[in-house]
């Protein structure tokens, strides 16, 4: 049985496109529960995201800088290399509902296989952030929706200004 690290490093990746109140609850818990914890934003074109990876990581860096153990990182490839690459033993992982449990079971148990030292932790949603995601949040506010309180104030006026951007071009 191996030893707990010294110091425990987690990785919470993710597109956050855009960062929601549901990513940012789940950041808070989990820097009190690690020692660093990296919130690593995934490079996937093929989502056909709204904001850069660039604009992502200053909207991360925005909201995340009042928690002193907490990084912003990206990544492509593999998730358990990138995690491997920063000594992380702990990727953490949201669950929302039923549906969020099969797909991240089946992710947990591949990323054991590649990794075996790598351990996934899923914590749940606060209830007041359990129906939320990117994709809704994006869709309520391009339909000219209030996302107020489902995403950060400086969130909020970049995904308006966006979507104000694309509209007019």
């Amino acid at each position: 049985m191996q030893q707990k690290p010294p110091h425990v490093i987690a990785i919470y990746p993710g597109s956050f496109d855009p960062i929601t109140n549901g990513h940012l609850d789940l950041i808070q818990r989990g820097s009190r529960m690690f020692d660093r914890l990296i919130v690593s934003i995934l490079r996937n074109d093929a989502k056909k995201p709204l904001f850069t990876v660039a604009e992502r990581a200053e909207m991360l860096h925005e909201v995340v800088h009042v928690f002193p153990n907490v990084e912003v990182d990206c990544f492509d490839g593999l998730l358990v290399d990138h995690a491997s690459g920063h000594s992380a033993t702990v990727l953490l992982r949201g669950i929302r509902a039923i549906s969020d449990y099969e797909y991240e079971l089946q992710m947990a148990l591949m990323n054991r296989r590649l990794r075996p030292e790598i351990e996934t932790v899923f914590m749940m949603a606060n209830e007041a952030y359990s129906f939320i995601s990117a994709r809704l949040v994006k869709e309520v506010a391009s339909l000219g929706g209030n996302v107020a309180g489902l995403v950060p104030p400086s969130v909020e006026a970049r995904l308006k200004a966006r979507l104000i951007k694309r509209n007019t071009v």
